[in-house]
């Protein structure tokens, strides 16, 4: 499409922008299958926790893991900066608005403390359940060996934006390729938001992309750098890369993770739809009665030191975990029974499981308020 004369640009949909078409055939939602399996790793949801303080604790990650997901912790949070970090989460709930971004500044300043790291992970991991953390690209080669030695069974390498060729002249910057090659267990990274760039991903070896960029209830990176990619299209555009890469490979099948903008139930099956094997969820989690940000939700981004690209949101709660994941849900928003939602949905057009389900037909539709 032409913007300008001198600038065109390819129309891209968000979530909001499309709808799912039901087909000839529907199915009971008792016999829809949305296990989804990520290496060794079988779950029981698709759904991967957004590794924010607002959403996962250990023990919120424990109980996420017993309801059948996966929830990373980030081991750039406050976890691993505080011994006891409980008092400072219920201080980031109560902060005034306007002083909010400048006090999280603040408490985030504190060192990382190696020694936490073990100790989180050995947390987790006593508890039975599949532990995963996070680490931005950044400190990922400071500190991986301590999550190695923890035992750690899924990495995450997340950013804001990850790139297969990030060029610095200031520092020597980390070597996916080689990185992925030397470890021992399945690495998740990204964000990525196109085809290219998700492609030279998936060739590094991990064994899943994130996808998304600017995206997400307390991000306001659009506002500030200007950069946003609508989620329906960065998904299909990735689960393209993904099937070429196949094909590259001889067969070797990357998972796509939308990671951004899932804020109901109806935004996790219409990721689905658009190519994504699992889902990032950050907002509606943070709406639990465990979230340990006490109903307000904010990421990494809100304490950048030197630019803030987040905020801290306020959205209260509306349940427990187990409601929110499972039902019952006491709202028709969307907000509440995200997985008994997706199998309505999945069964309504017909689908028995999730790859089967990548298959059904999108429409674009125009956004209703």
């Amino acid at each position: 499409m032409e913007i300008g004369r001198g600038k065109t640009g390819r129309r891209a949909y968000s979530l909001d922008e499309i709808g799912l078409v039901p087909s000839r055939r529907t199915r009971d939602p008792e016999e829809v299958s949305i296990t989804w399996q990520i290496d060794a790793y079988r779950f029981e949801l698709p759904v991967v926790v957004a590794p924010m303080d607002s959403v996962v604790s250990p023990a919120t990650a424990i109980e996420i893991g017993r309801l059948g997901g996966l929830a990373p912790l980030d081991l750039e949070g406050l976890w691993t900066r505080y011994e006891d970090p409980r008092p400072l989460l219920e201080e980031c709930a109560a902060l005034d608005q306007e002083a909010a971004t400048k006090r999280l500044q603040e408490i985030y300043a504190a060192p990382i403390q190696e020694d936490l790291i073990g100790r989180r992970i050995e947390e987790i991991r006593a508890s039975g359940v599949t532990t995963a953390v996070r680490l931005s690209p950044q400190r990922t080669v400071q500190y991986h060996k301590a999550v190695i030695d923890a035992g750690v069974d899924i990495f995450v390498i997340r950013g804001t934006t990850v790139s297969a060729e990030h060029v610095s002249g200031r520092a020597e910057p980390l070597n996916l390729k080689q990185f992925i090659y030397e470890l021992d267990v399945p690495v998740i990274v990204g964000g990525c938001a196109t085809y290219t760039a998700a492609l030279h991903l998936m060739r590094t070896g991990a064994a899943g992309v994130l996808v998304g960029f600017g995206g997400g209830a307390s991000h306001t990176t659009r506002n500030v750098l200007g950069v946003a990619v609508p989620m329906a299209t960065a998904i299909s555009d990735v689960a393209a890369a993904r099937r070429d890469y196949m094909d590259e490979s001889g067969g070797r099948y990357v998972h796509v993770i939308a990671d951004g903008g899932m804020g109901t139930s109806g935004d996790i099956a219409k990721a689905i739809a658009c190519g994504a094997d699992a889902v990032m969820v950050g907002s509606p989690l943070a709406r639990a009665m465990e979230a340990p940000g006490h109903g307000f939700h904010w990421g990494s981004e809100a304490h950048h030191p030197d630019l803030p690209r987040g905020r801290r949101v306020e959205f209260g709660t509306v349940g427990t975990l187990e409601q929110i994941l499972h039902g019952p849900s006491s709202v028709a928003d969307g907000s509440m029974n995200l997985m008994g939602a997706l199998k309505r949905t999945m069964a309504s057009t017909g689908y028995s499981d999730i790859k089967e389900f990548q298959r059904v037909e999108v429409v674009v539709a125009p956004i209703q308020r």
